[in-house]
């Protein structure tokens, strides 16, 4: 049990001490009850890894209910949901009609996420309930992440070193070759020069045709789907293996001239060698990445998702993986979280995750404390620092 859930147990219990107890021990109790009742009251609906000064700041000015103590969550909403003024929650737990109807005095829904795929922002604006995220603080490491992810699936790199420990390298030999990510700079001056001269001595097609392919060796071509801070922050990381990036987001982004923009998903798979899944979920992303999209990738394309699972229509890629259509995959989150389909278990192209685009102790620990920080910041009447 964590220190600020044992504090919150402590609260809880120090309410219910005995009606014989000495009377300074429930003149004690009384003050602490006093204290706790001028707190804004904090639902928490997915646990926060805290440093200890937001751990102080959310025990000292919160009282702080914890969902997954109660044994009969509906139950212990129906007493207490009035008394609720603020929410934390995360990527799994819903805030939407059905909960918000049982906290009708709600200020606040603190998310520990970037993306608000769980959280009804519509409905709660209509209720003046104030929303908040945690931007930025978690972009480089979810960049990193696709990087991992990318080079990890294209290289076979876990079925490799399975290969390794299952002791088949001295029985079986060299493990297979893979795909290359950085380009294949081949074309200099002396070589085309030496191609020149063999297609104009032979005149044949035999010169230009190894001329023409020197020509156009470049590096795998990366399409980009979403291209917000996540985005570009991968594709800034791309720049650096000398891939050609290409984009589609809901509109032109003038402050990256030097990429491609597509205003069809399908035309930015069928113009890429690797798909890059980073845009939030909403209605129109959901599946965004279909079978269409999918075949114009093609059997030689590797796609990444470091968003959210249900932008992509999971039953076509597992066909397409299974069908080779694609080349493979790395995933870090699916559908049905925690269950991944068993299919992608025991392919060595596909490299799959637990989630966890953002879990660093550095990256975690400033989401949670912008949680904390948001909570503050509203119920001291000071504005928010990341609204929605």
């Amino acid at each position: 049990m964590s220190a600020l859930n044992l504090r919150a147990r402590q609260h809880l219990v120090g309410r219910g001490e005995s009606a014989k107890a000495a009377p300074s021990t429930r003149a004690a109790a009384a003050l602490r009850c006093s204290a706790m009742a001028t707190k804004p009251v904090v639902l928490h609906l997915q646990s926060l890894p805290l440093e200890p000064r937001a751990a102080e700041d959310l025990h000292s000015k919160f009282e702080n209910l914890f969902i997954w103590e109660q044994a009969d969550p509906a139950a212990f909403l129906a007493e207490k949901g009035a008394s609720i003024r603020g929410v934390v929650t995360g990527v799994r737990p819903w805030v939407n009609q059905e909960l918000l109807d049982k906290l009708p005095n709600v200020e606040i829904v603190s998310s520990n996420t970037v993306g608000l795929d769980k959280v009804d922002v519509s409905l709660c604006k209509e209720r003046g309930v104030s929303v908040t995220n945690t931007p930025d603080v978690l972009t480089d490491c979810t960049a990193d992440t696709a990087l991992a992810l990318l080079l990890a699936c294209m290289r076979q790199i876990p079925a490799a070193h399975q290969y390794v420990c299952d002791g088949r390298w001295p029985k079986e030999g060299d493990y297979p070759v893979t795909n290359k990510l950085k380009p294949l700079v081949l074309v200099t001056a002396e070589i085309m020069h030496l191609c020149q001269g063999l297609a104009d001595l032979s005149s044949c097609l035999y010169g230009h045709s190894i001329c023409a392919m020197l020509a156009v060796v470049s590096g795998k071509r990366v399409g980009v789907v979403g291209l917000g801070r996540i985005g570009a922050a991968i594709g800034k990381r791309l720049e650096g293996f000398g891939c050609p990036i290409s984009y589609y987001s809901r509109s032109k982004k003038p402050q990256y001239p030097e990429y491609n923009y597509y205003n069809s998903v399908v035309e930015l798979a069928r113009n890429s060698d690797i798909l890059v899944v980073a845009c939030a979920l909403e209605k129109a992303t959901t599946k965004i990445i279909n079978r269409e999209v999918l075949d114009a990738l093609g059997p030689t394309g590797f796609v990444v998702n470091i968003a959210r699972g249900p932008v992509i229509d999971e039953a076509e890629l597992v066909k397409a993986l299974v069908e080779k259509r694609v080349a493979g995959a790395g995933l870090d989150v699916f559908v049905n979280e925690p269950e991944v389909p068993k299919e992608l278990l025991n392919m060595a192209n596909v490299v799959v995750q637990p989630h966890v685009g953002s879990a660093t102790y550095e990256t975690r620990n400033a989401m949670a404390n912008l949680v904390v920080e948001n909570l503050v910041a509203h119920f001291s009447g000071k504005p928010l620092l990341t609204p929605v």
